[in-house]
């Protein structure tokens, strides 16, 4: 990569730099300053994303950085930005009541920060092996989100069912981009698209990878039937950690869907539509029928 694509790239991914190199400070910022600097590394997280969201918005940029493996567009700036407004509402719930939620460590706003930079990345991501390094980086640092209240048992078993559900979930998602890989021979989406149109796409291979990659996004936005994990996650978390989880994670999950089914697998229209579909009908059904005798609002 010459000097001038790497400025460009640099350019277009400006915003996960700054939560990148601001994870960082915060870090050193927690450390030196010691346990009691929770709300103050609170504070300045919600800094870096105020400082992030105004760049997206006063300075946009469109275009593929790194070799093609992440993309600046319109649509991902808008959901950049929704992102980093549910990840600054998020942590400045959790200042109010964050002694008894266990939120007051510097650790909190410094995982929300890594998560959502994660969430970011997964925004961008252009190609296969990207999407799962920005679903792990969110993935990771909110399961240890999930459980940071120690001293709540429903806090704990809400982490442990979070980590061996979402393990789950990685394992089909990664297992369906080998498939795709295999029958492809790429992992770039616009290259996916291109070979699938040049050779028909129809192939059982292909089908069953496209039903994986599927499957494990289902299971980031919640949408039946892969929803199992969310009643007791909700419950058992925090409230400011449980506004996080319905936040920014799912913008993430959404618009990755959009752009996984949209730009690589177009070719396959007819046989997405009819999973998406069936998706949509069952969510709604089951969160409009189960809803009626919740007595929780966390559930």
């Amino acid at each position: 990569m010459n000097s001038d694509l790497f400025l460009t790239s640099l350019h277009l991914s400006f915003p996960e730099l700054i939560l990148a190199v601001g994870a960082l400070i915060l870090l050193m910022v927690g450390v030196f300053s010691g346990e009691r600097s929770g709300k103050l590394v609170s504070v300045l997280a919600m800094i870096v994303f105020a400082i992030a969201f105004f760049w997206l918005l006063l300075v946009p940029a469109e275009g593929l950085g790194w070799g093609g493996v992440y993309r600046a567009d319109g649509f991902a700036r808008f959901m950049k930005l929704l992102a980093l407004f549910g990840s600054f509402v998020a942590l400045f719930m959790s200042i109010g009541h964050a002694r008894e939620s266990q939120l007051d460590k510097f650790e909190f706003p410094v995982l929300v920060v890594l998560s959502t930079l994660g969430i970011m990345v997964m925004i961008s991501a252009n190609d296969l092996i990207t999407l799962y390094l920005g679903l792990e980086l969110q993935s990771l640092a909110i399961y240890v989100i999930a459980a940071i209240n120690r001293d709540s048992l429903k806090s704990t078993e809400a982490g442990l069912k979070y980590f061996v559900l979402g393990a789950l979930s990685s394992g089909m998602l990664l297992y369906g981009m080998s498939l795709v890989y295999g029958f492809t021979g790429h992992t770039n989406f616009a290259d996916i698209a291109q070979a699938l149109a040049a050779d028909g796409g129809r192939s059982l291979g292909l089908i069953f990878g496209l039903v994986f990659i599927l499957a494990g996004l289902a299971f980031k936005i919640s949408a039946v039937p892969f929803h199992m994990w969310t009643p007791d996650v909700y419950e058992g978390a925090p409230t400011a950690v449980t506004a996080f989880l319905a936040s920014a994670p799912k913008v993430a999950a959404m618009s990755l869907l959009v752009r996984v089914v949209i730009t690589a697998f177009l070719p396959l229209l007819i046989d997405w539509q009819q999973i998406i579909v069936f998706i949509a009908i069952a969510s709604m059904l089951l969160g409009s029928f189960a809803a009626i005798g919740q007595h929780n609002i966390k559930r």
